[in-house]
């Protein structure tokens, strides 16, 4: 069964290009798309998608409504994805989204969705209970602590590249293919990461994604 996607994106433009290129994915079902927040929560109640695809500011007042209407789903439903787009790389908006939990929750940069096998991956990481933040946001979290402390500092570069692939949701066996090495010295240096950072579980995937943004962003009291 494909999995059915509604849009959400008042820009007409960029809208019919996310159309153009979710199109073109095999197994995704574009069922409906919307320009405003009440139109898309029309067509969530109509045809109950399995993943809302948004842009994080919409009519009617064009500030964070994607994120606002994800903690509506949270509550209402929530077995449904979330993949929330936007233009720039806002760490606060990353935190608010994943406020209520990570699981089925994405936050994607809008210029990404162009690379059709990325934005097949969220999509079906999303639908399958899973979380994904985009690398730009992890990278200004890291900057940010880096500022304020040097608790990074006890990580070797390996480390911190590894713990940005996790904050981005990938699973042990991907970061293992995408640094090209074992799985085995993937759970290693993840295991290392946690111990350091003192971050919990380190084989819970959408746990450990929350904790590593909590830990980036300075909140972890």
């Amino acid at each position: 069964m494909p999995i059915r996607v509604v849009l959400a994106e008042d820009n007409f433009l960029a809208r019919e290009g996310i159309t153009t290129v979710v199109g073109g994915i095999a197994d995704i079902e574009l069922v409906e798309t919307s320009s405003d927040l009440e139109t898309l929560r029309d067509a969530v109640a109509r045809v109950q998608p399995d993943v809302v695809l948004t842009d994080i500011r919409m009519p009617p007042t064009n500030t964070d409504e994607g994120i606002r209407f994800a903690g509506e789903l949270r509550s209402s439903h929530p077995e449904m994805g979330v993949v929330v787009l936007s233009q720039h790389a806002e760490p606060r908006y990353a935190m608010a989204l994943f406020e209520h939990g990570s699981d089925r929750r994405a936050y994607l940069l809008k210029e990404r969705v162009k690379d059709q096998g990325e934005l097949s991956r969220v999509l079906h990481g999303v639908a399958a209970g899973g979380s994904f933040v985009d690398a730009r946001i992890v990278d200004r979290l890291l900057a940010a602590r880096g500022q304020r402390d040097s608790e990074l500092a006890k990580l070797t570069p390996r480390e911190l590249e590894i713990l940005s692939l996790i904050a981005e949701g990938r699973s042990n066996g991907a970061i293992a293919a995408k640094l090209s090495i074992k799985r085995r010295a993937v759970e290693r240096h993840i295991n290392a990461i946690f111990l350091k950072l003192d971050l919990g579980d380190p084989e819970d995937v959408n746990r450990r994604v929350k904790a590593t943004l909590l830990y980036l962003s300075g909140d972890h009291t």
